[in-house]
């Protein structure tokens, strides 16, 4: 350093820290200054005069997680989901994740342009680095139009659709090709929640004729066939308009292998799995069980079958899958989610995780063999860096990246549990789950949390 350098507070060395990125694992120290990673290698501390050391040894230092699906302050008709910007960001923080991509959700007739605007100023108060997906809930010129403006002048580059939801937010599959040809124009990637929602409504229908309501029947209502048609369409109208996609929250083995098959033809297909479905299975759902019991796991799609959850695993390894999200979604059970309690069309789909993504992803993927420290990384931070526009700056650990980063200690363990957890909900879906490993440092933008 020069002698008259001022040393600002946030300039640190880590020293004897495994240092691992999604190609390589290597014993190294790492130094960051102003923000920005400094260097990287067999460091001397005499050149890092001021800078407040500290020591990694026999742990992971690892880029900050990227979360890409995440819906905090979701407006709903049982209110806005539990976790706001604030509060979210802060359990993102708390488990390692330093970045977030939320969804702009336009309300039928909203401007997409007035909604993204709106949407910036709530995700403004986020504690952690933010995009978002801009949301397509209805398709008309106005709406091609407005999109076509954000992808050319607001800096989107992601958008998202729905095939379910179709009273609401969800868009046709004719509707979606329109949204694809454009998107595809402007080098942008439409990421689609792949369920048919025609399908849905059917057997939604027929259990309400039968006076089948209850939460048992959520899981029943959305079967696997309904995930894996909508995907096997979405595939078809990707190679037919040249669109990048993204397939979000796969929770069926069948269509994490229609995505494999794509990108093995060589289709511009990625694929996204969500914590909840390596780790919970349909047992969450057992007619055994109360209605309170359940409604915590009334998610969409819902949880699968241990099989599926096997073959989601099987995708995993082999490189399927590009990332591992939360779709983090959580509401309160008392007050929200028991709207339903005697109807399974009332309840607000979603639940939280945002939290414990890399500690569980850690726990039952790494140290359970399936994954290694690379494809770790790969999942929870460099992939997502790459696909949504972060690639010169997060998602790795290399000289002059963001200083978003975490010193990851393998050797702690604990339990899930509710009354600690720092998202904003009464329930958790992860409640009793052990648990190894943790975010023991986070920094984001070099600064020590």
């Amino acid at each position: 350093m020069g002698e008259n350098e001022v040393i600002p507070d946030n300039a640190f060395l880590l020293v004897g820290g495994t240092v691992v990125n999604q190609y390589s694992i290597e014993k190294k120290d790492l130094a960051f200054n102003n923000g920005k990673i400094e260097a990287i290698g067999n460091l001397k501390q005499s050149n890092f005069d001021g800078y407040r050391v500290i020591n990694a040894n026999g742990k992971y230092i690892l880029p900050g997680g990227i979360d890409p699906h995440v819906h905090l302050s979701l407006p709903t008709p049982a209110g806005n989901s539990s976790d706001d910007f604030i509060s979210g960001s802060r359990a993102a923080l708390s488990g390692g994740t330093t970045s977030i991509i939320d969804f702009v959700t336009p309300r039928h007739g909203q401007s997409l342009v007035s909604a993204l605007q709106l949407r910036r100023i709530e995700a403004g108060r986020s504690l952690c680095n933010w995009k978002l997906h801009l949301g397509i809930s209805e398709w008309n010129e106005k709406v091609k139009d407005e999109l076509l403006y954000c992808l050319r002048n607001e800096g989107i580059t992601s958008i998202k659709a729905y095939l379910a939801y179709t009273d609401t937010i969800g868009i046709t599959i004719s509707e979606l090709r329109e949204v694809m040809e454009l998107v595809a124009g402007e080098n942008g990637i439409v990421l689609v929640h792949c369920e048919s929602g025609e399908l849905i409504n059917e057997f939604r229908k027929k259990f309400i004729q039968e006076k089948k309501t209850q939460a048992f029947y959520h899981p029943l209502s959305r079967p696997a066939e309904t995930e894996i048609e909508s995907i096997r369409e979405v595939i078809e109208l990707s190679e037919e308009t040249n669109c990048p996609v993204y397939i979000v929250h796969t929770s069926t083995g069948k269509g994490a292998e229609l995505i494999l098959e794509a990108k093995q033809r060589g289709l511009r297909v990625s694929g996204e799995t969500c914590i909840q479905y390596l780790i919970l299975t349909d047992e969450v759902y057992e007619a055994s069980k109360s209605p309170e019991e359940i409604l915590p796991y009334i998610i969409s799609p819902p949880i699968r079958s241990q099989q599926q959850q096997l073959h989601l695993w099987e995708a995993l390894k082999n490189g399927t899958f590009d990332t591992v999200a939360t779709d983090h979604c959580p509401f309160n059970l008392h007050g929200q989610k028991d709207a339903g309690l005697h109807d399974f069309t009332r309840i607000p789909n979603g639940a939280g995780g945002i939290e414990y993504r890399l500690s569980l992803l850690y726990t039952y993927g790494v140290l359970s063999g399936i994954l290694d420290m690379q494809q770790f990384v790969k999942l929870t931070s460099s992939n997502a860096a790459e696909l949504f526009g972060w690639a010169n700056s997060k998602g790795k650990l290399v000289k002059g990246y963001d200083a978003d980063l975490i010193v990851w200690n393998p050797n702690t363990t604990g339990i899930i549990n509710r009354e600690t957890q720092v998202q904003c909900c009464d329930s958790n879906i992860y409640e009793g789950i052990p648990v190894k490993g943790k975010a023991e440092w986070v920094f984001i933008g070099g600064k020590m949390l």
